[in-house]
């Protein structure tokens, strides 16, 4: 890993773009997502990695970018809620209506991407298990299983 102290510019590729963020060694990914490279779709919830409303794809595994540190993303493709355009699951998730207030969708949908590209077959256990780490304050959760289930019945069609 990269020594640093005091700032350092790092090179993360975000999205497709290599963006560049002047960095403390304490940042996390949320934080420089949000604050320096202004992608608000990443959400700030509790900042302890429970609710998982900071979910992101770092080479494709989502991830608790409140749980990790921006320095250690260099050189890793992240995927950020900017960065999934016109993507099955949220083309499924406005169908289906998996969100109520919308604060977690953007984590929702970006852990359910990454668990339907690993499990692209239907297993209610396998669901269940993934899509645990991301909670709804509003309870919304039978909206977001009818997101999965016709995100899935999408996957591959235009």
């Amino acid at each position: 890993m990269k020594e640093i102290s005091g700032t350092t510019e790092l090179h993360l590729f975000v999205n497709g773009e290599e963006r560049r963020a002047s960095v403390r060694p304490g940042d996390t990914l949320m934080r420089v997502l949000r604050e320096k490279l202004g992608l608000t779709g990443t959400k700030c919830g509790c900042e302890n990695g429970d609710c998982g409303a900071c979910t992101v794809l770092l080479d494709g595994k989502p991830v608790k970018s409140c749980m990790i540190l921006a320095v250690e993303c260099e050189g890793l493709a992240i995927t950020t809620i900017e960065g999934l355009r016109d993507h099955p699951v949220q083309k499924a998730f406005a169908a289906e209506n998996g969100f109520q207030c919308g604060f977690c969708t953007p984590g929702q949908i970006l852990n359910a991407a990454a668990l339907i590209e690993a499990h692209p077959e239907p297993d209610d256990d396998i669901d269940r298990e993934w899509m645990q780490s991301n909670l709804c304050r509003c309870t919304g959760y039978e909206g977001i299983r009818n997101a999965l289930a016709a995100a899935r019945a999408l996957r591959g069609k235009p």
